[in-house]
């Protein structure tokens, strides 16, 4: 078979029959140019600061919903109630902790359910605001005890469910999140 090799004589990355840890490898060093290029200054450097750490968190299993909540008693609500749904469902205490999760296996994440209000450097808007452009596929739900003051700044197409929030309209936003296809894999 004829080695992957390009017009200048190096290897080419991107040409079929590469293995996935190779391109997984690729796809990993361009993360960091695609975040200072496509996010505003002040998340790019959020999302920088946030370091690789081992996840608790399902390998290649189904689609993820993330719940990202500080209240440790509406972050395990939130987490039983979203585990009666195709999803698994990872935990979060912060926005920090979300992006971990992120980008450790942000291509799986189907749902990101986050409180506006959130311990840590991000809020929840923060938060959403990256969510929407690094990972557009994820469907993004935000919520609140209060309106929020800053609204303006919620992406266009992030839901917000205020609290107490009532369980089908979680469900249905879950069930919205798992019936959108994954991203392709080229």
């Amino acid at each position: 078979m004829r080695p992957n090799v390009g017009r200048s004589g190096t290897h080419d990355p991107l040409l079929p029959g590469m293995p996935l840890d190779q391109i997984g490898q690729a796809l990993a060093s361009a993360y960091d140019a695609l975040v200072s290029e496509g996010v505003p200054e002040h998340l790019a450097a959020l999302v920088r600061r946030v370091k690789h750490t081992d996840l608790d968190v399902p390998k290649r299993a189904a689609r993820l919903a993330l719940v990202v909540e500080d209240d440790p008693d509406v972050r395990d609500l939130a987490e039983a109630l979203l585990e009666e749904t195709e999803l698994s469902v990872v935990g979060c205490d912060s926005a920090e902790r979300a992006l971990q999760v992120l980008r450790e296996c942000g291509g799986d994440v189907a749902l990101v359910f986050a409180d506006i209000r959130l311990a840590g450097q991000m809020d929840g808007i923060q938060l959403a605001n990256a969510v929407a452009t690094l990972w557009p596929k994820a469907r993004l739900v935000v919520t609140s005890g209060v309106a929020p003051e800053r609204s303006d700044e919620i992406p266009e197409r992030a839901v917000f469910i205020p609290k107490p929030w009532r369980a089908l309209d979680v469900l249905v936003e879950a069930g919205r999140a798992s019936d959108e296809p994954p991203p392709a894999v080229a």
